[in-house]
């Protein structure tokens, strides 16, 4: 899947730990939309070696992710640009154990970030097992969506024609 241009969307969680899978129902929306075809929609568990072999070779890639933050504020979204340099630790932590600021600093030291990599980090109320998102985290799908098509526009916009 590295096509030169792809678009990597990531939907990170587990969508059997309640708001642990907001990434993968802002998915799961955006599997219905009309998005253009260099954009490829993936669901990953955290896993660092995956999530490089998703976004590996991207000009884009967009992942979406639980957070938990002390203190927090369930639903609040958090955009972070991930590609320049050295990750700074934000305010939040992935709901996994191993983050994503994990992935991201492997992926540096070995040359896989794609070329620009945007994080949406939400933050959640509920991890418990079982399905269904907290009414916080669920109000934030519908503007994650958006956010996630302006992002892919805004690339496809910039490289132009293809």
């Amino acid at each position: 899947m590295q096509r030169p241009g792809r678009i990597a969307v990531i939907g990170v969680g587990n969508e059997f730990r309640r708001d642990d899978g907001v990434g993968w129902a802002v998915l799961a929306r955006l599997s219905e939309r009309s998005l253009p075809p260099e954009a490829h929609l993936a669901t990953c568990d955290g896993d660092p070696g995956r999530l490089i072999g998703l976004w590996e070779g991207a000009r884009l890639a967009v992942v979406v992710d639980a957070a938990h933050a002390h203190p927090g504020t369930p639903g609040r979204v958090h955009r972070l640009e991930l590609d320049a340099g050295l990750l700074d630790r934000p305010p939040t932590t992935s709901s996994h154990g191993l983050g994503l600021g994990e992935a991201v600093e492997l992926a540096r030291v070995l040359g896989l970030l794609p070329q620009h990599l945007v994080v949406y980090a939400v933050e959640g109320a509920d991890s418990t097992l079982g399905t269904g998102l907290s009414p916080a985290v669920a109000d934030a799908v519908a503007p994650l969506v958006e956010a996630v098509e302006g992002e892919i526009a805004r690339s496809a916009a910039a490289r132009g024609p293809a």
